[in-house]
């Protein structure tokens, strides 16, 4: 294999001698020096010869691997990459300081640059011509592209407009970092045929993505997610063919306009403005930790009345995220600004969302005085209750039209939210992990409604909606994923931090007026419906090597089963990728890498591999029910003991079973929670 590499055209008999050698070594994959010579030929400039010429010539054969043995493809939500390599070359740095972000991102075929979102958007465009012509639909295609504020997102959203206007697509770029749940509202808003983010989320600094909405403002699904990456595997070039100039789109500036339209919706997620009104003394510690969510945010907090301060220091756009390790509001470093500050402060509440405003953590003064971290799934179930309660205290839910109502939740997600819609006689439907799925559900849901009333649904005042929604189809009450993400209502069709932190700090509202802290209604909780409780972990595995690992790992679990784990037998076993399995309205769940092993004792594990992060995730799940009545506070608290020593020796005892599955000679470090 490695001749064909020895006598490339168009490059150095030196650099093609190095590479062709390092494949026969074993040093570089095949995979890689294809990937290499393919991107060098289409090259708009000598940045990317350069690059790789410093790589090759410092024998850098790992960094090239990482960079090459793949061409990016969608997960669960896009493309998500590296944007500044591991190592950087000095004609990446340009004429940037060490300090400083590069002149330029990462070059490879496996990373988020210029080359990848060339071609992300001229496949996508090219999709949206197909379907336009299948639909009959003559206008051109409409595409919203929102940034958050990370390495390079700016010039990638100005060169996706750019790609997009030049190949007869009108696109409308919001003028500066604007949120995820944002994007979602503004493609349904403009009526357009779909939506770009350019963001990562909560990675690290030298990560970036390109998440990518369909018309309905979910992320796409099938059959659009196969029918968009396989536009974009035909294109093999960054240039673009531009079509002629009377038949290029308009690139228009967006902003302030659909700023107003999308916190008038979340105005509506309040649904009890009195609460708010009788709780003055709760106080909010609120942060962006440097991301998109103060556009919305902090004038949604002061417009209905909360009582809050922001962490200074975190109160800016800034890709190196400076003041945290890691810009992820599920770990507790994320807070620990704003939790210093709520001492300072004597504030009740800390709420904070990651850089594309999408998730939310939450911190809460518990009983004893000190703040506490709440996990995703406890969040989750707070909202949720409360939701469902006051629905029904207000009478827009009843005995007659409950079972019209619906949570939606991930498979990984607590059981909680089950047990609370089973009490008040919802239906609790369960996904796939990624709020694509979810967003589907509300789609099919606006479908129900009979199309001579649905046809101006985007319009509808939300009151309308519901009404519709409660007389004809199914009324969406709240959905969430355990990892942080979470909606109350379907004008947002993704996970929604902007209205997450509403949403939440009403129930703390409600707490207060009750003169209860959150903690402790998150007891109360328990005691009615159980005391359920879940532990995530994850093993990180980057790179080449690091995929091969993973793929193992899961293909293990699906070959060689647990049979039995901490001396209960495993009782049902779930392989999302070859069992059919459907959900509770009868339709069928994708297929996916995710296995489920129920134990005898309740004991549920999870296993999949993360779509959008070098990562295999495991989901730990116990849970206890009262047999008569309600528990009390001892018996809680006995419980929670039992239930969290449970499940860390559960961790313990999966991670050396994952050591002994890969079989590898090198010693893995395995992290702690």
């Amino acid at each position: 294999m490695a001749e064909q590499f020895a006598a490339m055209p168009g490059h150095s008999e030196q650099l093609d001698s190095k590479i062709s050698g390092a494949v026969a070594d074993g040093q570089l994959m095949e995979s890689a020096a294809k990937n290499i010579y393919a991107l060098l030929d289409g090259a708009p400039s000598d940045l990317y010869s350069r690059s790789v010429g410093e790589l090759v010539s410092a024998d850098k054969w790992s960094e090239l691997n990482d960079r090459f043995y793949r061409t990016l493809s969608f997960g669960t939500g896009g493309l998500r990459g590296r944007t500044i390599g591991k190592i950087v070359t000095s004609a990446e740095r340009g004429n940037a300081r060490e300090n400083e972000r590069p002149e330029f991102p990462c070059v490879g075929t496996n990373a988020m640059n210029f080359f990848n979102i060339s071609r992300a958007t001229q496949g996508l465009v090219a999709y949206l011509h197909d379907w336009n012509q299948r639909e009959k639909i003559s206008t051109k295609p409409k595409l919203v592209i929102a940034h958050d504020p990370r390495f390079f997102s700016k010039e990638f959203a100005e060169l996706a407009g750019k790609v997009a206007s030049e190949n007869g697509c009108d696109a409308f770029v919001f003028d500066g970092p604007r949120s995820v749940p944002e994007l979602s509202f503004a493609v349904r808003y403009l009526r357009a045929n779909a939506g770009v983010v350019i963001t990562a989320s909560h990675n690290p600094p030298h990560d970036n993505g390109y998440k990518v909405y369909f018309s309905d403002g979910a992320q796409v699904i099938e059959p659009h997610a196969s029918g968009i990456i396989a536009k974009v595997n035909a294109i093999v070039s960054e240039a673009d063919d531009p079509v002629a100039r009377d038949r290029q789109g308009k690139i228009t500036l967006i902003g302030k306009d659909i700023d107003d339209a999308y916190m008038d919706r979340l105005e509506t997620l309040v649904l009890d403005p009195k609460v708010i009104r009788e709780a003055k003394t709760l106080k909010i510690i609120y942060t962006s930790l440097h991301g998109t969510g103060s556009v919305i945010v902090k004038p949604m907090l002061k417009r209905l009345g909360f009582n809050f301060k922001v962490v200074p220091e975190q109160d800016h756009f800034d890709g190196r995220f400076p003041t945290v390790k890691s810009a992820n509001p599920e770990n507790a470093e994320a807070l620990t600004m704003a939790i210093n500050l709520a001492e300072k402060e004597e504030a009740d509440v800390v709420v904070a969302t990651d850089p594309d405003c999408d998730r939310v953590g939450a911190a809460v003064r518990s009983a004893d005085g000190k703040m506490k971290l709440l996990t995703g799934n406890q969040i989750g179930s707070l909202i949720a209750w409360y939701r469902t309660k006051t629905l029904f205290e207000k009478g827009v839910l009843n005995k007659q039209n409950a079972s019209r109502g619906v949570i939606i939740k991930t498979f990984v997600t607590t059981d909680l939210q089950k047990a609370i819609a089973a009490h008040y006689g919802l239906r609790c439907i369960e996904t796939l992990t990624g709020f694509k799925y979810i967003g589907a559900k509300l789609g099919d849901y606006e479908c129900a409604i009979p199309e001579g009333l649905r046809r101006n649904y985007v319009d509808l005042s939300e009151d309308e909606t519901r009404k519709l929604r409660l007389e004809h189809s199914s009324f969406y009450v709240f959905g969430g994923e355990e990892s942080y993400g979470y909606s109350g209502a379907d004008f947002v069709r993704d996970k929604d931090g902007n209205g997450a932190v509403i949403m939440f700090c009403e129930v703390a509202a409600y707490a207060k007026a009750h003169g209860k802290n959150v903690d402790q209604l998150l007891d109360d909780i328990y005691s009615e419906f159980g005391y359920f409780v879940e532990k995530n972990g994850s093993l990180v595995f980057e790179g080449a090597e690091g995929a091969t690992k993973i793929a193992r790992l899961i293909k293990s679990y699906a070959t060689n089963p647990f049979q039995e784990v901490l001396g209960s037998k495993v009782a049902n076993i779930r392989n999302f990728e070859t069992n059919e399995i459907k959900d509770v309205e009868g339709d069928q769940i994708p297929k996916e890498k995710m296995l489920m092993f129920e134990l005898q004792d309740g004991t549920r594990i999870a296993v999949r591999p993360s779509g959008t992060e070098p990562k295999i995730k495991y989901y730990l799940f116990a849970q206890r029910r009262p047999e008569s009545g309600k528990f009390n506070s001892a018996e809680l608290n006995q419980i929670k003991i039992e239930g969290k020593e449970k499940l860390d020796r559960l961790w313990n005892w999966l991670q050396k079973d994952a050591e002994s599955r890969l079989r590898e000679r090198i010693s893995i470090e395995f992290p702690r929670l």
